[in-house]
C-alpha cells in the first residue's frame, strides 16, 4: 500500500509563494567573453533561454555548527551559499550553472529582481518538493 502524499504536496506547494524563472545558457561557457580589465568571463548579451517559470521559494539555508575537526574525523563545513530554492516536482530538473531569477515574492520584497546561480542541482528531491542549492549572482 503506497502512502498518499497528495494532501502534503498541496500544502507545501501553497507555501511556494515566490514567482521564479529558470534560465539556461544553451552554449554554456563556450561563448563567454573575457573581460580583460577584471579577468572574468562575462556571458554574451542575450545569452540564455527561459526553461521554466512558476511558483517556488527562495529560503535561507541552515548553517551547520562549525566544529574543529579531530584527527581522522570529517567535519561539516559551512556551505558557500546562504540560500536554497524549493521547486515543485513538475518543474524541470535544473542543472548546475542555471540561473534562477525572482520575479515576485509575497514573503520578501527584497528578493524581487535578484538572481541566483544553481550551485548544486542534486541536493535532493523529496515526495513533495525539489531542493536546489544556490549562489547569489552579483
Amino acid at each position: 500500500m503506497a502512502l498518499d502524499l497528495s494532501g502534503v504536496r498541496r500544502v507545501v506547494e501553497g507555501m511556494l509563494d515566490d514567482q521564479l524563472e529558470v534560465w539556461r545558457d544553451p552554449a554554456g561557457r563556450t561563448d563567454d567573453v573575457l573581460d580583460e580589465n577584471t579577468g572574468e568571463l562575462k556571458s554574451a548579451e542575450a545569452d540564455g533561454a527561459l526553461v521554466w517559470a512558476g511558483p517556488g521559494a527562495i529560503v535561507p539555508l541552515g548553517q551547520p555548527a562549525i566544529t574543529a575537526p579531530m584527527d581522522g574525523s570529517v567535519a561539516a563545513l559551512p556551505a558557500a551559499t546562504a540560500y536554497q530554492a524549493l521547486l515543485p516536482l513538475d518543474a524541470p530538473q535544473t542543472r548546475d550553472d542555471d540561473v534562477i531569477a525572482v520575479r515576485g515574492s509575497t514573503r520578501d520584497a527584497q528578493l524581487v529582481g535578484r538572481r541566483f546561480r544553481v550551485a548544486d542541482a542534486n541536493v535532493g528531491t523529496f515526495a513533495v518538493v525539489r531542493v536546489v542549492r544556490l549562489q547569489v549572482v552579483d
